[in-house]
């Protein structure tokens, strides 16, 4: 069964940095699917990040990222980045990551999944 695994939050200062990851639990292997970021404020929806083609050429980011953040992937490690910088409060979330389908690229929710525990990143003065 597919799952994917999160990891990487933390609580950081204003201005700090974290990078996530994800991987892919029990040999499922991610080469072959476009992977998002998505996160989840409480009493907000879930939103987009970014997300990565399978080939790691392609990338999309949401607008409020406004280019502090970067998605990568090593396929050979099976594991997708996301490496953020210049943290905001605003920024404080609950962050997931799944497969992408259809038209993943628009970085809709019901393009993706399925949806792990996410890893919490707070940031905090």
């Amino acid at each position: 069964q597919l799952q994917l695994v999160e990891s990487g939050g933390g609580l950081v200062q204003p201005g700090g940095s974290l990078r996530l990851s994800c991987a892919a639990a029990s040999g499922f292997t991610l080469d072959y699917y476009p992977i998002g970021w998505f996160r989840q404020a409480p009493g907000k929806e879930r939103e987009g990040v970014s997300c990565i083609s399978s080939s790691g050429r392609s990338s999309t980011y949401g607008d409020f990222v406004k280019g502090r953040f970067t998605i990568s992937r090593d396929n050979a490690k099976n594991t997708v980045y996301l490496q953020m910088n210049s943290l905001k409060p605003e920024d404080t979330a609950v962050y997931y990551c799944a497969v992408g389908s259809g038209v993943w690229s628009h970085m809709k929710e019901r393009d993706f999944g399925p949806w792990g525990q996410g890893t919490q990143v707070t940031v905090s003065s």
